[in-house]
């Protein structure tokens, strides 16, 4: 099986899921890539504290928001 057949079987898979297991499916995956992306910033920074991790981590979603954002748009509103 090629990568396209493989792509429109997964696809067809998507559609036959319920809203609410497509819902679970993205959070699981955001939170994956959350720990991923925490995990690469303990590697570039061991020193960091877990508090300081998240404080990256949401620095990164931010810019990441920013970068998608139209002009016009307000990004996150910045953490006090």
């Amino acid at each position: 099986m090629g990568p396209e057949e493989r792509l429109r079987r997964q696809i067809e898979r998507y559609r036959a899921m319920t809203g609410e297991q497509r819902l679970r499916l993205a959070l699981e995956l955001h939170e994956l890539a959350s720990q991923l992306a925490g995990e690469g910033i303990r590697h570039q920074s061991p020193q960091a504290s877990p508090e300081e991790v998240e404080r990256r981590l949401r620095g990164r979603l931010r810019l990441a928001q920013q970068r998608r954002q139209l002009p016009g748009e307000e990004a996150f509103p910045a953490e006090a």
